[in-house]
């Protein structure tokens, strides 16, 4: 699977990410689609749909999203 169109995750075409600022951010996950193998990520600055290609999540868990993907799922401290 490829990451989702740069119009799901707030990138421009000329590759800046307003969404992390090419940093990875930590959100939450609000909903999953099983069908496409995205969820629905909340962060303080919006919503984006995001891949899941590189961990299993469900939805409550809060995640590091990167360019587009949920990279890490984050344990509670």
């Amino acid at each position: 699977m490829s990451a989702p169109s740069d119009s799901a995750v707030g990138c421009e075409t000329s590759g800046s990410c307003h969404l992390c600022g090419d940093e990875a951010v930590v959100g939450r996950v609000v909903a999953m689609d099983a069908g496409t193998g995205t969820a629905t990520v909340t962060f303080a600055s919006g919503m984006a749909t995001v891949a899941l290609d590189l961990v299993e999540v469900g939805v409550g868990d809060t995640v590091l999203v990167h360019l587009g993907f949920a990279i890490a799922r984050l344990e509670a401290i």
